[in-house]
């Protein structure tokens, strides 16, 4: 007797399958940077040096796993001005943009 998959499952096999390293389409990139620095830099200061949100450079997010600096991103921190970006934002986009935060990002 086969019994239901939980939709976790499922979403756990379909991420194996999805290759890491598909790429975005160009468009979607430069809509992606511009909201980088316009919108996460409206709170974190336009060279993310901070502001009203910490400081996003290489050097401030040292430490950090990717993981959870994509969480971040997609959750938001309860508490603070960070909000959710998961309703505008995939897993994936979310790692683009902080793999450009990681790399240092330019106005």
């Amino acid at each position: 007797m086969d019994l239901p998959k939980p939709r976790w499952l499922l979403s756990l096999c379909l991420i194996a399958v999805v290759p890491a390293s598909h790429a975005l389409d160009e468009a979607r990139q430069q809509t992606l940077k511009h909201l980088l620095v316009q919108d996460c830099g409206s709170c974190h200061g336009l060279w993310m040096k901070g502001g009203l949100g910490p400081a996003l450079t290489p050097e401030a997010l040292a430490g950090k796993s990717r993981e959870y600096l994509v969480g971040t991103v997609i959750h938001g921190r309860p508490g603070t001005a960070m909000p959710p970006w998961k309703a505008l934002l995939s897993e994936e986009e979310a790692g683009w943009m902080i793999d450009r935060l990681l790399q240092g990002v330019e106005p």
